[in-house]
């Protein structure tokens, strides 16, 4: 699988953040995950510019590419729009309201809905991976 740079996006009321897990110097915020995004890309830039190479963590020096790190919370708010809580009910298992409550930050999921979650995602995203029209 190789080396990755891990930017770790999360969600607030009103915006998201982000902020590299194993390299320093790199924060970016915004309305949206896209936004986020390209304020990562942009972080990246500055720190290449105002930091002498030398002193670059191994991510930007070696050119990792991004793996992109979600908070439940963000990564609900991110695809609501594409995936409403009723289809992750019945794709997770997970009460719809509950899962209401884990996008607007009323309650935070323990692991083994995160896991729930997250490998409800995949295995919807392998099948979709593995079709053909």
């Amino acid at each position: 699988m190789g080396n990755k740079l891990i930017i770790n996006i999360g969600a607030s009321a009103d915006s998201f953040g982000a902020y590299g897990e194993n390299c320093s110097g790199i924060f970016a915020s915004g309305d949206n995950v896209a936004e986020v995004k390209r304020d990562v890309l942009e972080a990246i830039r500055i720190y290449k510019e105002i930091t002498p190479e030398s002193e670059w963590d191994t991510p930007i020096k070696e050119g990792w590419p991004i793996e992109w790190h979600y908070d439940t919370q963000s990564l609900l708010k991110y695809y609501e729009g594409i995936l409403t809580n009723a289809a992750l009910e019945r794709l997770t298992g997970i009460n719809k309201k509950q899962l209401w409550n884990y996008a607007n930050g009323v309650s935070r999921p323990r692991k083994e809905a995160r896991e729930k979650i997250n490998k409800a995602l995949h295995s919807l995203g392998q099948e979709l991976l593995e079709l053909s029209l």
